[in-house]
């Protein structure tokens, strides 16, 4: 079976671009491969208990690429959505605040907001001092020692499955510089200064869970999706696949979504490639529903505390209408302690975070190249290996469809 583009993957990525060359390029034909028995990758939802719950963690749609929205709006109309402003808060144990930490100290007990600003006065990047290369040293020289130790190392710790000292730094540029003087402004006026985080302001559909949008674009597509079709190997050098029901599928051009370390082989490439996809390195997640209602207006949750497996909740009743309960979001590694054997439903993610680890930007300067070159593109968040959320997924999908 021979095609102009195969398209691995019914997530994001993969949907975008196979809408965008179904509706302009009609001349172009094209097939769309997903494992799953439905599209939406990580951002799939399953009905529990009564309402949607989206088994891959915590999706919103950023309102902040209107040129995103709009071409996503065209399957699932603004109309159908709720629009939020966000409420992230980090549960420290005796009080919460909010999101983000350093402008939220203001929100703590006084005799902590002065342990807090004294910390935040003598960092290194307040200071002056060289910028460490290492992420544990990064953190504390851009926070302050006691943000890193009481908030930033114990949540990445739990979050990445604590393989902290082989992440690098170059992908924390985005995280704000910490001033002294908006931290010190917002605890004398009692009110955050400085950015807004990522989703300040987020959209989530009324009556479904996030994975419906991609139903949609996965139901534009027809006959163009097939689901149940598990890809398990890759011949680079033939530009062929071959699947779990045994057929093979050949193209002019693969667009790979899927994670690089899914597939059981790889062939047709140099050996070199095979070691740089080896050293590639991820995390999965749990997702458990638990049915009780919290007391809180928060839309989600940070949980630092090592004592406790997972690391962020994620509270239903409060973006998704007429349901209940809320979610955890636990590190594969961490789901067997206590109070996550508890009878409820859970949905195991072997692939969720890429891990951004120090000779990754390495890696990926080979191997993406080399397979482009063999009319193999590697697109969004597992075939780039970057920390993509969906919004960010769809519009490197737009500027690839471009490209081409």
């Amino acid at each position: 079976m021979k095609y102009d583009y195969l398209i691995l993957g019914a997530g994001p990525a993969g949907l975008t671009i196979a809408n965008l060359i179904k509706k302009n390029k009609p001349q172009a034909s094209f097939i769309v491969l997903e494992k799953e028995s439905v599209p939406g990758g990580l951002c799939r939802s399953e009905d529990v208990d009564g309402s949607p719950l989206d088994i891959g963690g915590g999706h919103f749609l950023d309102i902040r690429r209107p040129k995103v929205n709009d071409f996503l709006f065209g399957f699932m109309p603004e109309e159908e959505w709720n629009i939020y402003d966000r409420d992230s808060r980090i549960d420290m144990g005796s009080y919460c605040i909010g999101h983000p930490f350093e402008a939220n100290i203001w929100q703590m007990p006084q005799d902590e907001q002065v342990k807090y600003l004294k910390s935040i006065a003598v960092a290194g990047c307040n200071l002056g001092t060289p910028k460490p290369e290492k992420f544990v040293e990064w953190i504390t020289w851009k926070l302050g020692e006691k943000i890193a130790e009481d908030y930033m190392l114990p949540y990445n710790g739990k979050m990445f499955g604590g393989e902290l000292d082989k992440l690098g730094t170059y992908w924390l540029e985005k995280l704000p510089d910490v001033s002294f003087d908006e931290t010190l402004l917002s605890c004398l006026n009692r009110k955050p200064y400085g950015k807004q985080p990522g989703h300040a302001r987020f959209y989530y559909p009324k009556k479904y869970g996030y994975g419906e949008l991609w139903l949609r674009m996965g139901a534009a597509l027809g006959e163009n999706l097939r689901c149940n079709c598990a890809v398990t190997a890759l011949n680079v050098a033939e530009k062929t696949v071959a699947v779990s029901d045994g057929s093979k599928y050949s193209a002019d051009t693969i667009i790979t979504t899927v994670p690089w370390k899914s597939f059981d082989t790889i062939e047709g490439c140099d050996e070199s490639i095979i070691s740089l996809i080896s050293g590639l390195m991820h995390t999965g997640t749990e997702i458990r529903y638990i049915p009780e209602n919290l007391d809180t207006q928060a839309h989600w949750v940070y949980i630092p505390d090592e004592n406790i497996s997972y690391h962020r909740i994620l509270v239903r009743h409060n973006f998704c209408e007429g349901s209940r309960g809320y979610w955890l979001e636990t590190n594969l590694n961490r789901v067997s302690t206590a109070e996550n054997r508890k009878e409820s439903v859970a949905f195991p993610n072997e692939f969720t975070y890429p891990l951004n680890t120090i000779d990754k930007p390495d890696r990926m300067s080979k191997l993406l190249p080399y397979m482009r070159d063999h009319g193999v593109i590697g697109l969004g968040r597992w075939g780039e290996h970057e920390h993509y959320n969906s919004d960010r997924t769809v519009e490197r999908a737009m500027e690839l469809f471009e490209e081409l």
